[in-house]
């Protein structure tokens, strides 16, 4: 097992991350707040049941994952490498004005395109704001930490070393999206009202998106934290920005929209700005390991 994990490290991460998510998230999914098989419900915790239906195994997967394949095929010194960009904290300030700043501001200026939202803009109360930055760090201690050690830290640096940056970004953001599946049968993903659209049009958006993440992360000399900041945003930006400024949408179907309209646009402009780089280097060198911080030289 460990030769064959040393021999295909990220499909090994991959089929982890994905089976223990997936057998921990089990009891969610057939509970009452998904298809009501078990007779029992997950407790509301600060404001919802996902924080014990959904977060354990959100944990369990990705975060997991990489530490064990990590560990197995690479020893310490991989280890020191994936550890590193996790605490990669000191980059430009501009970066984190851009992401606190940017991400809910293009959020907001593509919903208010949509004509749904037409006329029924409001302004978000003092009590939105306040609680912005305090669930902006709950997001961050929670999906972001659970999620991005495995998706960006792990995962990117061996498929850009691959597939290049944009091929192996689109695996990714497909795997990331598809990593998601199960909990469009909890509350999580709207059930019961869920039809099979909202889980495509969720995966289609996680790929331009991926795109974006992988800029800013070889923008940034491999800065996991300002990734995380940015999912971070985007979870908070959806959870209690956007319900206030647009109270007569829906946030199951018109988040996703969003979604897909915002991160297209701007993925697409990334990719032809850097000719398909997104950051990384013209020619990629030969003495980086694939689990290393990505070469940066040359880069747009």
């Amino acid at each position: 097992m460990r030769a064959l994990i040393s021999r295909y490290p990220l499909a090994a991460f991959f089929t982890l991350a994905m089976g223990v998510s997936w057998l921990a998230w089990l009891p969610f999914v057939l509970s009452r707040n998904g298809l009501g098989v078990l007779p029992f419900a997950f407790p509301v915790v600060l404001g919802s049941s996902q924080i014990l239906g959904m977060l354990p195994g959100a944990y369990l997967g990705p975060l997991t994952a990489a530490f064990t394949v990590t560990a197995i095929a690479d020893g310490r010194p991989g280890l020191r490498h994936w550890g590193a960009r996790l605490v990669r904290w000191r980059v430009g300030w501009r970066w984190y004005v851009a992401v606190l700043v940017g991400v809910p501001a293009s959020i907001l200026v593509t919903t208010a395109l949509l004509p749904t939202s037409w006329g029924h803009l409001a302004a978000p109360g003092a009590a939105v704001l306040a609680a912005y930055l305090p669930v902006l760090l709950l997001q961050l201690v929670t999906t972001a930490t659970a999620e991005e050690p495995g998706w960006r830290d792990f995962a990117l640096p061996r498929l850009q070393a691959r597939y290049g940056a944009v091929l192996g970004t689109v695996v990714l953001g497909l795997l990331w999206g598809a990593w998601h599946l199960p909990l469009f049968l909890t509350e999580w993903g709207g059930w019961p009202h869920v039809s099979w659209v909202s889980p495509v049009e969720f995966v289609a958006s996680c790929v331009p998106l991926s795109l974006v993440m992988t800029w800013v992360f070889n923008r940034t000399g491999a800065s996991l934290p300002i990734v995380m900041v940015l999912h971070a945003g985007i979870n908070t930006t959806y959870s209690i920005v956007w319900p206030a400024v647009f109270p007569t949408l829906d946030p199951t179907r018109d988040t996703l929209h969003t979604q897909v309209v915002a991160t297209t646009l701007l993925a697409l402009v990334l990719v032809v700005a850097t000719r398909g780089r997104l950051g990384l280097a013209v020619a990629p060198r030969t003495d980086v390991r694939p689990d290393a911080a990505p070469a940066l030289a040359g880069r747009r």
